[in-house]
């Protein structure tokens, strides 16, 4: 089809009209991008009403722009306006920046910018700490059959980082709508503790809300004795937990539990420890969850409880006593993040035998079916490539992937091809700020394992994000890194003017990534 026939088919449009393949959208890129010197991303075209929409980069800056032969749509993008000439067509563009009132327009005006729920599809977290990474995002998650949450960050990281909820919403709608993504994708309020927390990403418009109640779990239960066992149970917010000591004991102890592929009991002693260790996290739980319940206001969305932060595994028994207590007191959740057997440090693959990993996570793949379904979650799910065959095939589709700092990582790895200087500096400065910083991290790396910076060629560089203590250290180190006035700056003008770079190490890594759960 030639170009003017494709122009005059996108402007009588009136629906949304079905993404453009690769080869039209290259083709409306060139005739755009030469009447508007914008350079624009092919996969962004779109067309609804009359109107082409598109997202482009001048100078450096990303910006949205569109073009219309008819008043209408257009009118309501409160931007400056020019008249163009396309194919001997007289247009009308407009054309503004990626702030957040345009964001706010362009998520009302296409629908498919907005997050949604999932449900039990199994689906992957793609933490991004920059604003920069869906892209590559985006490619890996297309070739898979895989739900992908695009907007992900934790409290933690938007305190380390200077982000904001909706700053991270608006981040990965612009990079859903360069690659022309239309098939949905959560926005995941990551590692709630608070109420307070919870409300913001509410307000911007989040979808899947993850519950961490990790203080409120009493890791002494687990080995305390009989007497003061007692005491932790009997001190249990029962009233908020609508129950009692011995209803708890009628419905789970001594009696068969059918959890599908086998059948167990649980002692007496296994179901109060279980209660003593996650009674008070359950309970808050519950709280968040009924506010959450009435802050949506109708809204839908979706609650993943998460236990993975504690110093133990999470033993059969008391997988049990939480799903089955979730279900009792009515909360529906669609995945909880169990603390698996084995090692999981961030940034770097899975640290244990695989036997014990595989025999415990079926069992609680057995869990999630009988009191579900609802999916397990992987959480310091970066890079844990041993364990990803097993669970995809044991969970049959009942898994979420969660990753963050991993794609950090392939940033650094850019900057360290690109402006290998800049990432000099990183390593040394990351290398000092390490030992404050892994405080709030399980990481195990040791300074003292760096290579010396000096005795490395350029070349070298990239390589070094392979290595398991580098890549640990500038994992937990990324806040500092990014609040240095000398670095911020220059780490944002590399990988912006080296994009397509970045985006392409991003989509490799997480083909890796997906590769066991197409």
């Amino acid at each position: 089809m030639g170009s003017f026939a494709s122009l005059t088919r996108c402007f009588d449009t009136v629906q949304l009209a079905p993404a453009m393949d690769d080869q039209q959208g290259r083709l409306l890129a060139d005739i755009l991008g030469a009447v508007t010197g914008i350079s624009i991303y092919p996969r962004s075209i779109t067309a609804l009403d009359h109107c082409l929409f598109f997202l482009g980069n001048r100078k450096g800056e990303k910006c949205l722009g569109i073009v219309s032969p008819k008043p209408g749509l257009v009118d309501r993008f409160e931007e400056p306006e020019h008249e163009i000439a396309l194919e001997g067509m007289k247009v009308r563009f407009r054309m503004g920046p990626t702030t957040s009132r345009n964001a706010a327009w362009l998520r009302k005006t296409l629908p498919f910018l907005e997050s949604r729920t999932i449900g039990v599809k199994k689906s992957v977290g793609c933490g991004d700490r920059l604003g920069l990474a869906t892209p590559g995002h985006v490619r890996a998650v297309r070739k898979t059959g895989v739900a992908p949450i695009f907007a992900q960050q934790s409290v933690r990281e938007n305190e380390r980082t200077g982000r904001t909820p909706s700053g991270v919403m608006d981040d990965a709608l612009w990079g859903v709508f360069q690659e022309g993504w239309r098939h949905g994708f959560g926005a995941d309020a990551d590692h709630l503790k608070t109420a307070a927390q919870a409300d913001a990403f509410v307000a911007a418009g989040y979808t899947f809300f993850t519950i961490d109640p990790g203080e409120y779990v009493d890791n002494d239960a687990e080995k305390a004795a009989s007497r003061a066992l007692e005491q932790k149970v009997a001190d249990l917010p029962w009233d908020e937990m609508e129950s009692t000591p011995s209803d708890l004991e009628r419905s789970l102890s001594g009696k068969p539990i059918d959890l599908g592929e086998f059948s167990t009991r649980f002692s007496r002693q296994e179901i109060l420890r279980a209660a003593a260790k996650y009674g008070k996290a359950l309970s808050h739980t519950l709280r968040l969850y009924r506010h959450l319940t009435k802050t949506m206001k109708g809204r839908f969305f979706e609650l993943e409880m998460s236990v993975d932060e504690t110093e133990s595994a999470t033993t059969l028994a008391e997988h049990v006593y939480i799903a089955s207590e979730l279900k009792r007191l009515g909360v529906a959740w669609v995945s909880l993040a169990p603390r698996y057997v084995g090692t999981f440090e961030k940034g770097v693959d899975y640290i244990g035998d695989l036997d014990p990993f595989e025999k415990a996570f079926a069992q609680h793949v057995a869990v999630a079916k009988t009191y579900g379904p609802y999916k397990l979650s992987i959480h310091s799910g970066s890079d844990k490539f041993k364990i990803y065959p097993i669970a995809s095939r044991l969970a049959e589709g009942l898994i979420h992937l969660k990753t963050a700092g991993t794609s950090y990582l392939e940033a650094l790895r850019t900057i360290a091809r690109c402006n290998p200087g800049l990432f000099r500096d990183i390593v040394r400065f990351a290398t000092r700020r390490y030992p404050i910083d892994r405080a709030t991290y399980h990481v195990s790396a040791e300074t003292s394992r760096l290579p010396d910076m000096a005795d490395l060629d350029d070349h070298d560089l990239p390589g070094l994000l392979d290595d398991f203590h580098v890549r640990e250290v500038l994992h937990v180190t990324y806040g500092s890194v990014l609040n240095q006035d000398q670095v911020r700056a220059p780490f944002f003008d590399s990988l912006r003017a080296n994009e397509e770079e970045y985006s392409r190490l991003v989509e490799a890594h997480f083909d890796r990534h997906l590769s066991s759960f197409k």
